[in-house]
């Protein structure tokens, strides 16, 4: 037997606040759901990828001659990536946008261009520019003019 028993309508309306207050686990369906207020709403689903927006065409300038050039290809958020990433090696590539980002595969290795500044790319040279894509720390081009 409970030492503070308590009479059966206080301790109903304690289940039910104590119920209220945990409220429901979140929702990961797109369909429309009830809220516990009665309301209905739409649960997003996860972020769908997306064409790139932002032109990135054009020619990106890195650091001993490093340099690369996008061109859009015939698909919508596809490009052709023609670059020389180190003193010994160049080629070119499709690529493929990713939200913010082009995904493509050089060497048999899945690489990302990323939007950054040029503190990101970890190169002296490009650093206080402002308008930068970054493969990976050390490898980073960007558009000419684009200083602070």
């Amino acid at each position: 037997m409970n030492a503070f028993p308590l009479p059966a309508a206080p301790a109903l309306a304690l289940a039910l606040a104590l119920a209220a207050c945990s409220g429901p686990a979140p929702e990961t369906r797109s369909e429309p759901v009830a809220t516990s207020a009665g309301a209905t709403e739409t649960t997003r689903p996860e972020k769908v990828v997306a064409p790139q927006t932002r032109d990135l065409s054009g020619r990106w300038i890195g650091v001993e001659g490093m340099v690369l050039d996008i061109t859009p290809a015939a698909a919508p958020g596809r490009f052709r990536l023609a670059m020389q990433w180190d003193l010994d090696n160049k080629g070119e590539f499709d690529g493929q946008a990713v939200g913010d980002t082009i995904v493509f595969t050089r060497g048999g290795v899945r690489e990302i261009l990323r939007p950054t500044d040029g503190n990101a790319t970890g190169l002296k040279y490009l650093a206080g520019k402002t308008d930068c894509l970054t493969v990976k720390t050390g490898e980073g081009y960007c558009r000419n003019g684009s200083a602070r």
